[in-house]
């Protein structure tokens, strides 16, 4: 008996590292075939790669603002040409300007944002018209960059945020 659960801990042990493996490299198995493990579930990659964004938007934090900064740099920054650059990284690509952006993926509601998802505003002077973009990364922050200050983390809730949200797309 004593054998027998040995033999059962040791392939618990080695299911969670496979499975731990897989998602640190972002990789998802093939379809199911015999003797082949499940493919993993793509929520769970999904938010896997989300984290990922979040993180790769931080390293950034501090980067100059620049309107119109030129995509693929990293020297500055504006709204659309960081999440452009971020998303990249993880292979999702992102047209250049924020209402070009707010077109991608499927419509997220306010009340169901997820980590990952681009939010959209206006800007002051520009009511209804979208302007700016920037990540949700959950817990109502927001990762963006815009004006003096460059990349950093708001609250959704501060400031004029709330008040400017036009819309939300998940693109992961």
């Amino acid at each position: 008996m004593k054998n027998q659960q040995q033999t059962w801990y040791k392939k618990l042990i080695i299911a969670a590292l496979t499975v731990s493996i897989g998602l640190s490299a972002g990789m998802v198995s093939a379809p199911h075939q015999a003797g082949a493990a499940p493919a993993i579930d793509a929520s769970i990659t999904a938010t896997s790669r989300a984290s990922q964004v979040i993180s790769i938007g931080k390293h950034y934090l501090g980067r100059p603002y620049q309107f119109g900064a030129k995509a693929g740099q990293t020297r500055t920054f504006d709204c659309s040409s960081f999440t452009q650059y971020v998303f990249k990284q993880v292979g999702v690509n992102l047209p250049r300007t924020s209402k070009q952006q707010s077109h991608v993926g499927s419509y997220v509601s306010r009340n169901n944002l997820r980590t990952g998802d681009l939010v959209f505003f206006s800007i002051p002077g520009k009511p209804g018209v979208i302007n700016h973009v920037a990540i949700y990364m959950g817990n109502g922050n927001l990762l963006q960059t815009y004006g003096a200050g460059g990349v950093r983390i708001t609250n959704i809730h501060s400031g004029t945020w709330s008040s400017r949200y036009m819309t939300a797309r998940r693109v992961l």
